[in-house]
């Protein structure tokens, strides 16, 4: 649990927040009759920025008497810094962040339950799938409205040439059949090139979510509510298959274990590599860094047992509980998040939209770009087996990280992966659960 201010200081920097900011009155509203709502965004591509940016200009031109404050943030530090701001009673009124970062707040009390205020149609055009990664206890914490699968993006001139099956969402790759491709394309390809290259400096997220597929899940919940770690035949599959690509077949290299994806295109551009799998975001980069004349695809990644299900982490929009405006918040976010604006911030994120509206949206239907393809991924996307787990940040950076990574190479067995998650990883997660 973490620690919060005494209520005395907690009520002092309230009261000289508000005489900062010149609110006053019994109603709770400025002297100005002008209500001011802070929007604190992550979205950082220029595309992005500037379909949020216009968004809340068109709100602010219609709603002179609610204005919104456009605030920048930033994906490396939104943790700490919402937690300082929550704890100096500071926090922006209005908060983009991503729902496997929302527990620790939900839980501690900084985020409104939205339930009584979410209007009928959001709540109905948002699928029960998407709402359940940020539904915490019995309250739901934060709008889901980008989702980004993993896909497999594809050097088509290369595939093309050695003839294998390409996959689609009707018909994907098994995973056994994914592994028996990369030998087929490795050996096509040379010496010195590989089928797949493996972006994994953060590993964790891809094996859980990818694994999900598979039937994996790692994390159970007792009937106490208590969390535990168990690593499963279904959760060995998706590991399974990375390690043996780069240990046993030498069909992805070691050199790319520690990249982030976007390390990887120069090789991939280069015909070093024919597929990377990578987030369906990294399209965007792909578009307009690709050499004139490079010929790319994107592909579903391989299905399991389940499909081609995969976990994600949906980007969220949630409301302050110390804000006086909640009213008016949700009001904004109920704009902001209609069907063609949704279609707008995801393209705008080349990501894609959980409502089913804007979903549905032809523009996001188009072969152009792969968008058909994850338009169809998306229908099967499942919250990531991580959702809601108390004391997750700590297992990932101290137990898992480290462990996937030295598996990933070659340096640990799968028995002592299983060992190093299941039992080190449990003693980890025990502390935040003790009553």
């Amino acid at each position: 649990m973490r620690r919060r201010l005494p209520t005395t200081l907690t009520g002092l920097t309230a009261a000289l927040a508000l005489l900062l900011t010149g609110c006053a009155g019994g109603d709770g509203h400025p002297d100005d009759g002008v209500v001011r709502l802070r929007f604190q965004s992550l979205a950082w591509q220029k595309e992005s920025v500037d379909a949020n940016k216009q968004l809340v200009a068109e709100w602010n031109a219609a709603h002179p008497k609610v204005q919104v404050d456009y605030v920048q943030g930033s994906w490396d530090s939104v943790h700490d810094q919402l937690l300082t701001s929550f704890e100096g009673g500071e926090a922006p009124d209005i908060i983009h962040d991503a729902s496997d970062d929302l527990a620790d707040f939900a839980y501690g009390g900084d985020l409104a339950d939205l339930r009584p205020l979410l209007p009928e149609r959001l709540r109905a055009d948002i699928p029960a799938r998407s709402w359940e990664t940020t539904t915490f206890g019995e309250g739901v914490h934060g709008i889901p409205f980008l989702q980004e699968p993993r896909m497999i993006i594809a050097n088509r001139k290369i595939l093309e040439a050695s003839g294998v099956r390409i996959p689609t969402p009707e018909k994907p790759w098994s995973w056994s059949e994914f592994r028996q491709i990369a030998r087929d394309l490795t050996t096509a390809m040379g010496p010195g090139r590989y089928a797949v290259a493996w972006p994994l400096k953060e590993p964790v997220s891809v094996s859980l979510n990818l694994g999900v597929s598979a039937g994996g899940g790692l994390f159970h919940r007792g009937a106490d509510g208590r969390v535990t770690v168990d690593f499963t035949e279904a959760d060995a599959i998706v590991p399974g298959t990375v390690h043996d690509q780069v240990v046993t077949d030498r069909t992805a290299p070691r050199t790319t274990l520690g990249s982030g994806g976007s390390d990887t295109l120069p090789g991939f551009f280069a015909g070093k590599y024919a597929m990377v799998p990578l987030g369906f975001a990294y399209r965007q980069q792909i578009a307009q860094q690709a050499p004139k004349g490079f010929a790319w695809t994107v592909l579903p990644a391989p299905a399991g047992s389940e499909g081609l299900a995969q976990g994600v982490s949906p980007q969220t929009l949630s409301i302050a509980e110390d804000s006086p405006y909640k009213k008016e918040a949700m009001e904004f976010l109920d704009f902001f998040l209609r069907p063609a604006n949704m279609v707008r911030l995801a393209r705008g994120d080349w990501m894609l939209p959980t409502g089913r509206a804007a979903l549905a949206d032809p523009s996001l239907r188009t072969a152009r770009d792969g968008w058909a393809v994850g338009a169809e991924v998306a229908e099967r996307l499942r919250p990531a087996p991580a959702q809601g787990v108390r004391g997750y940040p700590e297992w990932k950076d101290k137990v898992a990280t480290p462990a996937f990574q030295e598996y990933y190479s070659g340096a640990i067995d799968g028995a002592e992966l299983r060992r190093r998650l299941v039992e080190d990883g449990n003693r980890v997660l025990a502390r935040y659960q003790r009553k």
